[in-house]
């Protein structure tokens, strides 16, 4: 055990955890209102359900003795309640394994809170819960076996398929937008939509959300190397300059579409370029990050605006962000991946022909089938019983006030108290005159 390694991971960790807050002032910053409260609790009710989830049986599913040899599945009681993790004999590679798992937990919370963004304004809080506990269940753990265990013996992605996912394009991004674009569907569209869109209520909130994120991806991808050495430093550069691109390319593409450069596209570039570097940090030069930034900022940018085309309420965009932009750093890794990097793979652009981005297709597409298949049965199955989404009137209404009985913003109480103030005072002036 490498106590310096150890300290990196843990600090990774925590940097992924502050990730779902972040996610929550990102996503609570774009909605109405009346609808903020309901944001952060999507993604803070994400952390209770997949916390608890992730101890009972979900690392024993993601990370455990592969069940037939397949690689489809972990053992899901080899370490329930992860009692025997304790042992300080208990090492994976040079930390504690109790400490890798702790670093995976914050994984599975995350990519559960990400689908939330799909559904804004329209679902109920309880059955939101339900859908996040069994989606993990049944697509984010068998999912993160797939792809991120490495042993001899596990995930098929991993070690069989021997695709290049470094820290989650596949397992995380396409999986989540994959189960956001089946809730959006079963769900169906806000009342109004798209012709009364509502705009973001608090764009601040959305650029702290994506700074916040942004921070923290370099634990998400540098700490995927489970190490304080050269694959993480390649990694934390990569993550950097692939995202710096990313949002210049978004920019770009919004001044020449629509002839101004945003804030919210600014923010939406910098999450674009996170989602298409997760897979590929470890495997390209920063030229080659530079590329993958430009290019998944661009194609996001113009992949947003699909749902208006194909008629799918995604409220934030999440398809458009984390589907496509998994899809687009998944299928580059074939064609940017240097000898020089990491994972000395050579892709297309460096003489590999098409060895790797066959791979990398081949597990994007898995995935994406899979989570959107099992997704959508779980969505329709909560619909048909305890149902999923809120009444008319609850939206009309404001869904923070119906779901949670609270507010984000108390304008008309101010307003009351300054009118209370100033009758106060007027009373007190003719009291002063009558006593004169």
């Amino acid at each position: 055990m490498d106590s310096g390694d150890t300290a990196w991971v843990l600090v990774s960790a925590a940097l992924v955890m502050l990730m779902t807050p972040g996610l929550a002032f990102f996503y609570g910053g774009m909605v109405r209102s009346r609808g903020v409260l309901n944001m952060l609790m999507m993604s803070l009710g994400s952390m209770g359900v997949v916390g608890v989830l992730w101890v009972l049986y979900g690392y024993s599913t993601a990370f455990g003795s592969d069940l037939g040899g397949l690689g489809l599945l972990g053992a899901p009681t080899e370490f329930f309640g992860m009692g025997g993790l304790l042992g300080t004999d208990e090492v994976s590679d040079t930390v504690p394994t109790l400490a890798f798992a702790a670093f995976q937990a914050m994984f599975a919370i995350l990519t559960v809170a990400l689908i939330s963004g799909a559904v804004a304004d329209r679902a109920r809080f309880g059955p939101w819960l339900l859908f996040g506990g069994a989606w993990a269940t049944l697509v984010y753990f068998p999912a993160a076996h797939w792809v991120f265990d490495l042993s001899e013996s596990g995930g098929w992605i991993a070690t069989r398929l021997a695709a290049i996912d470094f820290a989650g394009g596949t397992a995380v991004h396409i999986n989540a937008g994959a189960a956001a674009l089946a809730l959006v569907l079963v769900l169906g569209r806000r009342s109004g939509w798209p012709r009364e869109m509502g705009k973001p209520h608090n764009l601040p909130f959305v650029v702290l959300g994506a700074g916040l994120l942004w921070f923290g991806w370099f634990g998400f991808n540098g700490g995927s190397a489970l190490a304080a050495g050269h694959t993480a430093a390649v990694a934390f550069v990569n993550t950097l300059v692939a995202t710096s691109a990313a949002m210049l390319g978004w920019l770009l593409v919004e001044r020449l579409r629509d002839g101004h450069a945003t804030t919210l596209g600014a923010a939406s570039g910098i999450i674009a370029g996170l989602v298409a570097i997760t897979p590929a940090c470890s495997s390209v030069t920063p030229l080659g990050a530079i590329a993958i930034g430009v290019l998944s900022g661009g194609v996001c940018a113009l992949a947003v605006s699909l749902k208006y085309r194909f008629g799918y309420d995604d409220s934030l965009d999440v398809v458009g962000v984390h589907l496509v932009g998994g899809v687009v750093g998944t299928l580059l890794v074939g064609l940017f991946a240097a000898p020089a990097a990491p994972e000395g793979v050579a892709g297309l652009l460096y003489g590999g022909g098409l060895d790797q981005l066959w791979r990398q297709a081949v597990g994007a597409v898995a995935v994406l089938v899979y989570s959107f298949v099992v997704s959508l049965l779980i969505a329709w199955v909560i619909k048909a019983t305890v149902g999923f989404r809120v009444g008319a009137a609850d939206e009309a209404d404001g869904i923070d006030e119906r779901q949670h009985a609270e507010t984000g913003y108390h304008f008309g109480d101010e307003h009351a108290l300054s009118q209370r103030s100033r009758l106060r005072e007027s009373v007190e002036h003719e009291l002063e005159g009558n006593k004169s």
